[in-house]
């Protein structure tokens, strides 16, 4: 039976479970039907935008992208490719420009791949090979099993990866929340996890996904997906005292009404602004977030709460505590805008010790006024550099795993001092070598060609060529007697000449005649 779901209609109503465990129910790949979308409704004629979004309010339009030009977006790539084959040498000697470019936004192609390596899911998945097969080989706990489904439609409806109930997207959505809660049972699943891993399941597959969420979890925000959120209130209270001393106008606006951090920063803090921002700032805030750790996610909350309540102006349209909440929930486009947002959270003047400061100071406050945390979380680690110093990873462990191999020609090595010694010397022997060939050869006598042709030239003079070795006998009269014929008259002498020529003469004579022959 069909019915209508987020404003389309959805005809697969079975449980993604029974979806994801049925062997016969599968998409041939040699189908036609190319994505999800297609698959639950929506035609050809859609408008999808470069990150496949078909809708909804997170679809960037063409007048509001920022077009990196080709030549520079294939230079950016030749560099990331470079810092990744060689990433410990790079986080070691040359974080800063490490920074630098994930500041400037990493190249879509290499997205997914920068995040595994910065976030350190890389080496984790290395060093924990298997393991999320056999928690994805597993039942799991119906508890968070049936809360995890419930949540799957609710994540991106309008991407292109997400549309289909029971699609691919879905599948591997659920595969990895279900795994965490295998992993971490103590933990369990928290609703704000859903955003994070559909976010990391658009740019990498789903193992690997299921490894940078567990580097979000336990390194990046940790306590923020626990029972009772407490981190999460602690560092709402970080912000509020980070706001004083950025904008104290909006700091002193927010204490007159009494609005408490929790209720408009949860969401911004724990789906780390990814059901805030357009997608193109998304993508940009997450580039500095994992490379930079949480301090990001703090600068982008003053940023905001600076541009919306930082001014005079702003504060005549709010004089309450309802009308400010509608004005943080609705953030004016342009302050969120990729470029100008960005250029923002690089201004703020807030560092990884001053957050570490005022966490010190308000868990303090914390203990004093509430008593002991229920649940302690591991040390918050500020960035893929302290990450990497606090797990040292094995050189194994940061190897790629390239999808294509291309056999290409051998570079010639380069030039080195002691080669160059070599080849001089071997130059130099080579050389000795013809000059000793050149002295020791005797002279070649030419040969003159025995049967000449008319038109091959003339040999130059020599000396008169040896005679040859066979002999003509002549007959020899028999001896004349009394009673015989008159003596016999000499041969003239042209006949002699003709009887003493040798074979070999006659030979030449015949064949420097032939042009005085006619041949029919």
């Amino acid at each position: 039976m069909a019915k209508t779901e987020n404003g389309r209609q959805s005809f697969d109503t079975r449980s993604i479970r029974t979806i994801s465990s049925s062997s016969h129910i599968h998409l041939d790949d040699e189908s036609s039907l190319g994505s999800d979308s297609e698959i639950n409704g929506f035609t050809s004629d859609r408008q999808t935008d470069r990150y496949g979004f078909i809708g909804g309010a997170q679809q960037c339009s063409e007048e509001s992208a920022k077009d990196v030009p080709p030549e520079v977006l294939r230079q950016r790539e030749v560099k990331w490719l470079d810092m990744l084959s060689h990433w410990d040498k790079w986080m070691a000697k040359r974080h800063n420009k490490v920074r630098l470019r994930c500041q400037k936004g990493i190249p879509p192609a290499l997205r997914g791949r920068a995040w595994l390596y910065l976030s350190g899911g890389k080496v984790k998945r290395e060093q924990n090979q298997g393991k999320f097969q056999e928690l994805d080989s597993q039942a799991g706990d119906p508890k968070w099993l049936d809360v995890i489904e419930k949540d799957l439609h609710r994540q991106f409806p309008f991407h292109e990866m997400f549309v289909s109930r029971g699609g691919h997207g879905q599948q591997d959505l659920f595969r990895v929340l279900k795994a965490y809660t295998l992993y971490r049972p103590e933990e369990g699943y928290c609703q704000a996890q859903a955003p994070i891993a559909a976010v990391l399941l658009m740019h990498m597959p789903a193992e690997d996904a299921f490894w940078v969420l567990v580097q979000i979890c336990e390194k990046y925000l940790p306590g923020y997906y626990s029972p009772g959120l407490e981190a999460i209130q602690l560092d709402g209270e970080i912000l509020y005292a980070l706001l004083r001393r950025i904008s104290p106008l909006a700091y002193r606006h927010l204490e007159k009404h009494k609005i408490d951090p929790i209720l408009y920063m949860t969401e911004w803090f724990m789906c780390a602004f990814s059901r805030t921002l357009p997608w193109a700032s998304v993508l940009r805030v997450w580039d500095m977030f994992l490379c930079d750790g949480v301090k990001i996610i703090f600068r982008v909350g003053l940023v905001l709460l600076k541009c919306m309540l930082g001014t005079r102006e702003k504060l005549k349209a709010c004089q309450g505590q309802y009308e400010t909440m509608e004005l943080l929930r609705a953030i004016e486009p342009r302050y969120i805008q990729e470029g100008f947002l960005v250029r923002e959270i690089l201004e703020v003047p807030v560092t990884a010790r001053d957050v570490e400061r005022e966490n010190h100071t308000q868990l303090k406050r914390w203990k004093k006024n509430r008593g002991e945390l229920n649940f302690k979380s591991p040390p918050r680690l500020h960035g893929a550099r302290i990450i990497m110093l606090a797990e040292p990873p094995r050189r194994q462990d940061l190897l790629q795993n390239p999808t294509i191999i291309v056999d290409m020609p051998q570079p010639p090595p380069q030039p080195t001092p002691q080669l160059k010694k070599a080849e001089k010397k071997s130059k130099e022997e080579r050389k000795s070598k013809k000059k000793s060939i050149k002295k020791s050869s005797l002279p070649v006598d030419v040969i003159p060609n025995p049967y000449p042709l008319p038109n091959d030239p003339k040999a130059p003079p020599s000396d008169p060529p040896a005679q040859p070795l066979v002999s003509i006998e002549t007959p020899q009269p028999p001896p004349q007697t009394a009673t015989d014929s008159p003596p016999q008259q000499p041969p003239p002498p042209e006949a002699l000449s003709l009887a003493k020529e040798s074979p070999l003469q006659r030979s030449t004579q015949s064949l420097s005649s032939t042009d005085q022959d006619t041949y029919l």
